[in-house]
């Protein structure tokens, strides 16, 4: 006794009515429908047709983008009669979309439109026993993260998606494109979109150094823009910019983006990509931040991300700082040299 099979079958005209026109084998069994009736359907001129393994389009012609999306899922999903849809965005994912289909639907105007893509890349567990054929990409990775619902389709965030969309192209200017969008577009963080090309060990090629080059260069430009925003918006008091700072006769002790010489506070905009073996406490950094600390410098760190999703927090934590100040020791006299 077959198992697929329903006690009461579904009347085949009830397929007319789904929303949906993309079925696994599974479900047609599940409306009744024999394996020699849906080869009868998919017959040349026939009004279905097989478009991936296990996967049927219930009418003739070329797929919709979503027809497209909603095949390459069910065709990576375990669950064949589950549309992967219906899941909550924090339900464990068996198969996301990722590489350029998910930026096209995380809305990069620089990545192709989904019909025009031969491929789209699904992002599956590496112990998945599954192959790419037709126009279904398998991408495998240790360890899956959690989707994003975009439009109800299981998407890879963006910097994942970023980086399985780089392994796959050589034209160094459509790489610079799509990396300086996620950062200008405000998708994601330079550090961010760079640590997720580091782990896929795409940093070894010589058109991504240079992409990044630029893309950390755009991050930081972004951010300097956000900061400046910040201390005018909430009426902080002006600082000098971007100012080296050294003791008198002595060593240089940094850089730092903003400097408030009366306060005895600085600012730094850190934009380092983090990198999991890194140590913070020897980093470079943090060794400048004790330095300064010991001279009676209070060092605020900022992210790039915080300036874009709560400056008025980051206002806030500069403001206590300044105010602060008079209930500490005197900082020692340094001079800020413009850098």
């Amino acid at each position: 006794m077959n198992h697929d099979t329903p006690l009461s079958p579904l009347p085949l005209r009830h397929l007319s009515d789904v929303r949906c026109k993309v079925l696994t084998t599974r479900q047609l069994r599940q409306h009744g429908v024999t394996a020699a009736e849906t080869t009868e359907r998919c017959r040349p001129g026939g009004c279905w047709q097989q478009v991936l393994p296990g996967i049927y389009l219930l009418h003739p012609g070329p797929p919709t983008s979503e027809e497209r999306l909603q095949a390459v899922l069910l065709y990576a999903s375990h669950r064949g009669p589950t549309v992967p849809r219906q899941s909550s965005s924090d339900a464990p994912a068996e198969a996301m979309i990722t590489g350029l289909a998910a930026l096209a639907l995380h809305g990069f105007s620089e990545a192709p439109p989904l019909l025009a893509l031969d491929r789209i890349e699904v992002l599956v567990a590496r112990t998945r026993r599954l192959r790419s054929t037709g126009f279904a990409q398998i991408v495998r990775t240790v360890e899956l993260p959690v989707p994003q619902q975009v439009t109800g389709v299981p998407t890879a965030p963006v910097a994942r998606a970023l980086a399985d969309a780089v392994a796959g192209l050589t034209d160094a200017s459509a790489v610079r494109r799509l990396l300086t969008e996620a950062v200008r577009g405000g998708h994601c963080e330079a550090p961010v979109v760079v640590r997720e090309l580091s782990r896929a060990r795409l940093l070894t090629r010589p058109h991504v150094v240079d992409a990044v080059d630029t893309l950390l260069a755009e991050g930081r430009a972004l951010a300097e823009q956000r900061l400046y925003a910040m201390v005018r918006d909430h009426d902080l008091p002006d600082p000098l910019w971007n100012v080296d700072l050294r003791l008198p006769g002595g060593p240089h002790l940094g850089g730092v983006d903003a400097f408030w010489p009366e306060h005895g506070v600085a600012l730094e905009i850190d934009t380092r990509a983090p990198r999991p073996e890194e140590d913070p406490l020897h980093s470079a950094f943090d060794h400048k931040r004790e330095h300064l600390e010991r001279l009676g410098i209070t060092v605020v760190r900022c992210l790039p991300r915080t300036l874009r999703e709560a400056p008025a927090h980051q206002a806030a934590v500069v403001r206590t700082a300044l105010m602060a100040a008079p209930d500490r020791e005197p900082s020692a006299y340094v001079v800020a040299l413009p850098r």
